[in-house]
């Protein structure tokens, strides 16, 4: 089957064909590096990370780069705020990112340049477009990008012209012919950092920056542009008319980027998260208190395009639904060692594979996998001994769990390890005390050899109040929380 994807640009789902056969170039914004993550960084890049996985699982060479916004009215803001300079206060919070991406178990990108490493290629794209016609200089040291002139401008939006012509505005300051009309380069301010150029002193504008690397990284055209929605406009829409300008003549947004992918938002309370409306959930906050791979669990759960519900009772039933998968994997993996799994692959991993090609639909993927877990708990579970034939079947099961979670990013800890983690996690939400839990389950265990069941089961009820539940098995006691 055909890989099929959403593309924001045409308004419909269409089959991705590379504009190299076994090649994909692929480009997703960067995060604006003024603060820590939070969980709509996660969300986005979780979904993209996705994206590449199967890509390359289908046997595609992608080439994946995502920039980091380092250079920014935001970053300058919360520089001065601090009384810090922009550039480390950038260089501490990418730090951050890269640390919060890590533990959600996303890729490296292929290349990850810079706003304040990339400003020669910006500023020849923006002499490319002055020299074309589409851009001007008023003289203040500031150049504009004229909206006008390019009449495929709301293509990808779909806004009005004149809609956006009544909220558009022109601040103190500049000197745009039109409101709609936006910053290419801006001159300098005092305490702002600033770049040499043909127009003086001064930094990038927003848009031009993520145009500029691309081109640098990728060339033009490439085959995937992807973002968040919020991205959609203005700085998407900015993007498509300032690279076209500069590169086309037939003004084509196809030129630039030939699929536009974006993801929808994190909700809380049905409404999108943000520091406005106080809603607003750092990663590391949350991983402090709930495992990553549980979250992960949790933003894969609703397809990438519509918006994704978040609370804590809504993570912490994904961190319980991922134990149970690590429980059945490792009750698999027991049974069947020794075992040689059966040379097909499961029908279940064909038609989640078939799911991700799809439009990535990780939801209807996640849908299989709890059936065939659910098949394969039954099995590890019922009384009496295996056949060889039931151990490879659960042969199979782990392997191809083991391959599809590779595109995932999921499941591929080692159970044992992946179960202390979420039950570490758990007992800290709880406050509950590990070592004083062990303490009552070797007095219980104490118990049941003196064959004192009316203590035992008393230890057991006692446990259970406090959320721990026992779990008696062939190698002993283990417990989990609740």
């Amino acid at each position: 089957m055909a890989i099929q994807l959403f593309d924001t640009l045409a308004n419909e789902k269409r089959e991705f064909q590379p504009l190299e056969p076994g090649r994909v170039g692929l480009y997703a914004c960067g995060p604006t590096v003024y603060d820590h993550a939070h969980l709509g960084h996660a969300r986005c890049y979780v979904v993209w990370d996705v994206v590449v996985r199967h890509l390359r699982a289908r046997g595609l060479q992608v080439r994946y780069v995502r920039n980091f916004t380092d250079v920014d009215d935001k970053i300058i803001r919360r520089a001065n705020e601090r009384n810090e300079d922009p550039v480390a206060l950038a260089a501490r919070f990418s730090d951050s990112f890269l640390e919060d991406m890590d533990a959600m178990g996303c890729l490296r990108p292929d290349v990850a340049p810079r706003v304040s490493g990339s400003i020669p290629g910006i500023v020849r794209l923006i002499e490319r477009l002055l020299a074309r016609g589409f851009a001007y200089a008023p003289g203040n040291g500031d150049v504009y990008f004229s909206v006008r002139k390019f009449p495929q401008y709301t293509r990808l939006s779909r806004r009005n012209l004149d809609d956006l012509m009544s909220g558009a505005r022109v601040e103190p300051g500049e000197s745009k012919r039109d409101p709609l009309d936006f910053a290419l380069w801006k001159a300098a301010k005092p305490g702002e950092p600033w770049w040499e150029s043909p127009w003086g002193k001064g930094r990038p504008g927003w848009h031009i920056e993520c145009s500029a690397m691309t081109l640098e990284h990728l060339g033009a055209p490439f085959d995937i542009h992807t973002g968040g929605k919020d991205l959609v406009f203005p700085h998407h829409t900015n993007e498509i008319a300032q690279s076209v300008a500069a590169l086309s003549d037939t003004l084509e947004p196809t030129a630039f980027a030939r699929y536009w992918m974006h993801n929808g938002f994190v909700e809380i309370d049905h409404e999108k998260m943000s520091k406005s409306l106080g809603n607003f959930f750092t990663v590391k906050d949350v991983l402090a208190r709930y495992d990553a791979e549980g979250l992960r669990l949790l933003l894969l759960g609703t397809h990438y395009r519509n918006p994704i519900s978040f609370s804590d009772g809504i993570l912490a039933e994904a961190e319980r639904r991922l134990a149970y998968l690590y429980e059945t994997l490792e009750k698999a993996g027991r049974i069947a060692v020794g075992a040689a799994p059966v040379a097909p692959e499961s029908p279940w991993l064909v038609a989640a594979r078939a799911a991700l090609d799809d439009d990535f639909n990780t939801a209807a993927v996640l849908g299989l996998l709890a059936e065939a877990f659910n098949a394969a708990n039954a099995l590890a579970d019922r009384k009496g001994k295996r056949t060889q034939d039931e151990k490879a079947a659960l042969a199979a099961f782990a392997r191809d769990v083991e391959a599809l979670g590779g595109e995932l990013g999921l499941m591929q800890r080692p159970p044992a390890e992946a179960l202390l983690a979420i039950r570490t996690k758990a007992a800290l939400r709880r406050g509950l005390d590990a070592a004083l839990v062990e303490r009552k389950i070797a007095e219980r265990a104490d118990a049941r050899q003196a064959k004192d069941f009316v203590r035992s089961d008393a230890v057991r009820d006692e446990l259970l109040a406090m959320g721990v539940v026992l779990m008696d098995g062939p190698q002993g006691t283990t417990w989990k929380v609740e």
